[in-house]
């Protein structure tokens, strides 16, 4: 299979993880630094001579051994370490009362024991989220299905760029198919994350196959979607998202726009957006305001393209807090095929954002061969 049939999934939970467990840059220097106060309080120790102490501090050894550690043995073994040094000091400082040196080895223990229960209980509460979110992400994928890459008249990509380590589970979603009435499209975005935005876009898909095979106007298949939406237990969710019909034969191609950023259309080496005749409310509140969903026609050419995108991408910013501008971008971009473009629009993304994506990012690409 072509690899420009495939979404592109996230990156793979251990990795996340992995990432997560790194200590920012910020955070490794006050680390070193607790650790050159420890290392010059004991040097103090010593050179004082035998009357005073300052054994206690090295109950903080565990503490700083087990942040960001992803096993218990190491605050274990700082702490066992900082017990074998608080029993050297108490030899190097016999004037100090024996009281001090007991406390000293009951605090550095204790600390030790807290410190070894909280790194267990962190691991613990961690395989929990990485169960969670391997069920969400398999549901997710189970639900995005390969896209074909040639369908009629039309070559088909996608890519799907997954946000942040710490970003959960979204609800972006695609789907093509070729049906009586034509090939139809659609790219939506639901609104929350976590499973039940897997959910959602679960019930959307659903209706999408049955509805884009049966229904005849496009503008019905989009209602029939706002009605699932609106009347299902989850009626608290709404979808945005951008429904595409290319007729068989010359007729111009529909789009129906369901408050989904506007597709954008680059012909010749010029982009613009497909803007609908009029404002139209995300899937699920159509109750809400009582607009009617209405059809944009456009004629493709040999050598359109059309790009569907999700939110992700239009808002991804720089670190001057500014927009990508992702019409000029695509624009300017010399690949032609719907693979490649995709591909360089990704590329380029990442490197205008300064932390990496703060939101999924779904991004379809049609192009019009005859």
């Amino acid at each position: 299979m072509p690899e420009d049939v495939l979404p592109r999934p996230p990156a793979p939970l251990g990795l996340r993880t992995a990432e997560a467990a790194r200590l920012p840059r910020g955070s490794r220097r006050l680390l070193v630094g607790a650790y050159v106060l420890l290392v010059a309080a004991i040097v103090a120790d010593l050179v004082t001579g035998p009357g005073t102490t300052v054994s206690p501090v090295l109950a903080a050894v565990p503490v700083l051994a087990g942040t960001g550690s992803r096993t218990a043995r190491v605050p274990l073994l700082a702490g066992l370490l900082a017990l074998a040094s608080v029993g050297l000091l108490s030899l190097a400082n016999p004037d100090v009362p024996t009281s001090v040196h007991v406390a000293a080895l009951i605090a550095v223990a204790a600390v030790t024991m807290a410190s070894t229960a909280n790194v267990v209980l962190l691991l613990a509460r961690d395989r929990e989220l990485r169960e969670v979110r391997s069920v969400a992400e398999a549901a997710q994928w189970a639900l995005l299905r390969p896209v074909p890459a040639r369908v009629g008249p039309l070559r088909i990509a996608v890519r799907y760029a997954a946000a942040a380590a710490e970003a959960r589970i979204g609800g972006d979603l695609y789907e093509v198919l070729d049906t009586p009435h034509g090939v139809r499209i659609l790219l939506g975005d639901v609104q929350g994350k976590g499973l039940a935005a897997v959910e959602t876009a679960s019930d959307v898909l659903g209706v999408f196959r049955e509805a884009a095979r049966t229904e005849g106007d496009l503008a019905a298949v989009a209602e029939r979607l706002d009605s699932q939406l609106a009347r299902g237990a989850r009626g608290d969710r709404f979808v945005t998202a951008v429904l595409v019909g290319v007729p068989l034969g010359a007729k111009p191609a529909q789009v129906v726009n369901c408050g989904h950023p506007s597709p954008l259309l680059r012909r010749a080496g010029r982009v613009s957006e497909v803007d609908p005749p009029g404002f139209a409310p995300p899937l699920g509140l159509r109750d809400l305001t009582g607009e009617h969903y209405r059809v944009r026609s456009i004629q493709l050419y040999p050598g359109d393209l059309l790009l569907l995108y999700t939110d992700g991408v239009s808002e991804a910013r720089d670190a001057n807090g500014r927009f990508y501008p992702l019409a000029s971008r695509l624009a300017a971009f010399p690949a032609q095929e719907p693979g490649p473009v995709l591909d360089q629009l990704l590329t380029d993304v990442g490197g205008y954002v300064v932390e990496g994506l703060t939101d999924d990012a779904a991004l379809l690409a049609v192009r019009c061969e005859a």
